[in-house]
């Protein structure tokens, strides 16, 4: 039987007792960002993507086990399966080989081969494979019956049967790989008669590349042209190094019956092998294309979850419009909605004045801090007008990223929050939430419809669905959440609650009036000890009576927290508040029972700085005030931009003409890059030179070669 651990350690390269830890912890219900935060004594100090290896690790090799087992029962049920057999399938760790294996033994529908065997062929098939035969026609004329008319029948029907034994060799069939992942060449064709309809796939109609350097991106270009009817896509070997190498195998006379066993090889491998290995092919790299889509997509996702908050202050933020108007909301420094109404400032109503008063008399009644545009349609020109308002005190303009805004406020979360709203007035709440805490705001929305990754909607759903999750999941527990603040779709993120749990600490809350320690989460409905573990370190409690409530401290460490405390001959309070003070703690004094190093560096850097938020700070950011569409751009402009999207070919950068410019990967630097990632990040401000501007197809090309970022 495998042992997983011993395979998981050879595959990961990390170490097997790391490796027995962590899978323990895992099948014990311990979550990715509960063991990498608090169990690093166990693991080693793994990081969540190493825990995530094993983990994904596991499951697959679950899954190869659950395989094993029904080919296993299959094949005994056939009476067929020897001890060797049995050892075999058992240790085999490769589920391709393991479906060669199988091969012979899955149960087919009609084929030629069965048809012949039917026919009493098989045989005259097995006298032919021993090549020794020297006359063919009278072999084959003992098996001529009503079914069977002539020597050629015959012959033909034992060639159906050698091609699928050819077909269903392990052997064979790793001869036919070897090549594939050699040589093999994948092609698109237009679909004759789609040329203007599939215009957009021009550069693939007439499209070949070797397989092996074909980036994932153009995989999954080809394979959407090719499900919207206009392109076929094909994989291909070189034919005669493939046939030659099984006739190589499989013949062994020079007369009349190898010629015979070469024609069942060619017939084999042009019928039954290249369209099944091919189809194994085009998975293989649909799958590796659809990794590193849903990578990109994670990468973006997380940077853009992490993205810089302004904090609890009180805005006033817009969704601007032109013949609709400027859905203008205010909310408080806890994002309740105060206020609502539209203004007017641009065609065709055009009153200026009338907009300028209002945001004014409403920037004094709501004593607001900063103002957060929505990048949409009228973006710009909203942004010119506020910038032009004098107000009585400094306000910070910021322009937000409104992609998935309008999906949010459609939705049921959204209706359930604003009951008495329409559309307009959600999605400017939305804006403006999201430019006081990115995170909080964007767990309410499908990842899928912020708007950050490449072909998105071609992947695996499901795969893509998991790995988003995660990202938030543990963009959540890494900041940290404020039990009593937080939305049910915050608190359903953070480790070890997820939506029934989460809803109970919200129904809870509201029944206490706010949590004021976390022993009080105990008391949540379905709260087991287990569930507690896993959230509470990840739940800050403001104003708490224990300072370390409210800290990224667990309460299975407080302890030690009091241990060193009255060690210094002060109270938690006082410690907290005093990084010269925790500067003194001799962390080799408390390592004991389980407590080890990693652990204690984690509670003194908690210490220095409690429940401090690991996101940047944000900044404000302008756009050059001369350009404001496509047509403005000249080649040559140096302008200032946001990173709005990152893929494996470079960066899309905001420069705000309402259509995001391209700075492809080979002019993201003036030296190699292999990864966009490497050099800039979601939001990012940067400076960008124009290189040319199409605008019959409204693509902007960018560089960032030579300038200062």
């Amino acid at each position: 039987m495998i042992v997983f651990e011993e395979v998981i350690a050879q595959r990961t390269g990390i170490p097997l007792r790391q490796v027995k830890k962590t899978v323990e912890l895992l099948e014990e219900g311990a979550t990715i960002p509960f063991i990498s935060r608090y169990r690093k004594e166990h693991t080693g100090s793994l990081d969540e993507v190493q825990i995530g290896d094993i983990r994904d690790a596991l499951n697959q090799l679950k899954e190869l086990q659950k395989r094993q087992e029904y080919i296993l029962k299959i094949i005994d049920e056939q009476e067929k399966l020897t001890p060797e057999l049995r050892r075999k399938i058992e240790e085999c760790l490769d589920p391709v080989q393991l479906e060669d294996i199988y091969l012979p033994y899955k149960p087919k529908r009609k084929t030629r081969a069965t048809v012949a065997r039917d026919r009493g062929l098989e045989p005259l098939a097995k006298i032919l494979m021993k090549q020794q035969e020297m006359n063919i026609e009278k072999a084959a004329s003992s098996y001529l019956n009503e079914e069977v008319e002539s020597e050629e029948d015959a012959l033909q029907g034992a060639r159906d049967i050698i091609a699928e034994w050819v077909n269903e060799n392990a052997r064979s069939r790793k001869t036919v790989r070897y090549h594939f992942d050699r040589s093999a060449m994948v092609s698109s064709k237009m679909v004759k008669g789609k040329e203007e309809e599939g215009a957009k796939y021009r550069d693939y109609f007439e499209f070949s590349e070797p397989l092996k350097k074909c980036p994932g991106h153009r995989i999954l270009a080809m394979r959407r042209g090719e499900q919207e009817g206009f392109l076929k896509i094909g994989i291909d070997p070189e034919k005669l190094p493939v046939t030659d190498a099984l006739e190589e195998q499989w013949v062994k006379s020079p007369y009349d019956v190898g010629q015979q066993v070469a024609e069942a090889v060619k017939d084999a491998y042009k019928r039954l092998m290249h369209a099944s290995i091919e189809n194994e092919y085009k998975a293989l790299y649909k799958e590796r294309a659809d990794q590193e889509a849903i990578k990109v997509f994670a990468d973006n996702l997380r940077q853009l979850m992490l993205a810089s908050p302004l904090g609890q202050k009180r805005v006033l933020a817009l969704d601007p419009g032109f013949r609709s108007g400027c859905k203008l909301v205010c909310l408080d420094e806890q994002g309740n909605l105060v206020h609502n109404e539209t203004i007017y400032p641009h065609q065709p109503q055009s009153d200026r004045a009338g907009s300028t008063r209002k945001v004014s008399s409403l920037v004094q009644q709501y004593k607001i801090e900063a103002v957060a545009i929505g990048n949409g349609t009228a973006s710009r020109e909203t942004e010119r007008f506020i910038r032009m308002i004098r107000f009585p005190h400094d306000i910070e303009v910021y322009v937000v990223n409104e992609s998935g805004a309008s999906i949010y406020s459609a939705s049921k979360i959204a209706r359930d929050e604003f009951p008495d709203f329409d559309v307009t007035v959600r999605g400017a709440v939305s804006i403006g939430r999201r430019l006081m805490d990115p995170l909080a705001e964007l767990v309410k929305i499908d990842p899928k419809s912020i708007g950050v990754g490449q072909y998105q909607h071609d992947v695996d759903q499901g795969n893509l669905k998991k790995s988003l999750d995660e990202v938030v999941e543990s963009c959540v527990n890494l900041v940290g959440v404020n039990v009593n603040t937080a939305s049910m779709h915050l608190l359903t993120y953070v480790s070890g609650l997820g939506p029934v749990l989460a809803q109970n600490v919200v129904d809870y809350r509201q029944e206490i009036g706010g949590f004021s320690s976390r022993k009080q989460l105990k008391k949540v409905a379905r709260m087991g000890e287990k569930a507690f573990e896993q959230c509470a370190g990840f739940l800050r409690i403001e104003g708490a009576k224990n300072p370390l409530d409210n800290s990224a401290v667990h309460p299975e460490s407080y302890h030690i927290v009091e241990e060193m405390a009255a060690d210094l001959q002060v109270d938690l309070t006082q410690l907290m508040k005093d990084e010269a003070l925790v500067k003194q703690i001799e962390l080799e004094r408390y390592v004991k029972g389980g407590i080890g190093l990693p652990t204690l560096k984690d509670i003194r850097t908690e210490l220095e700085k409690p429940g401090r938020d690991p996101r940047e700070q944000i900044e404000v950011f302008e756009f050059d005030q001369t350009v404001y569409k496509v047509e403005d751009l000249i080649p040559g402009m140096e302008l200032p931009g946001i990173v709005t999207n990152i893929t494996k070919f470079g960066a899309f950068v905001d420069v705000g003409v309402k259509q995001d410019g391209l700075v492809h990967i080979s002019q993201l630097a003036d030296r190699f890059v292999k990864d966009p990632n490497d050099i800039v990040k979601i939001h990012q401000h940067v400076k960008v030179k124009v290189l040319e501007v199409d605008i019959s197809r409204n693509r902007i090309q960018l560089s960032m070669k030579g300038i200062g970022k």
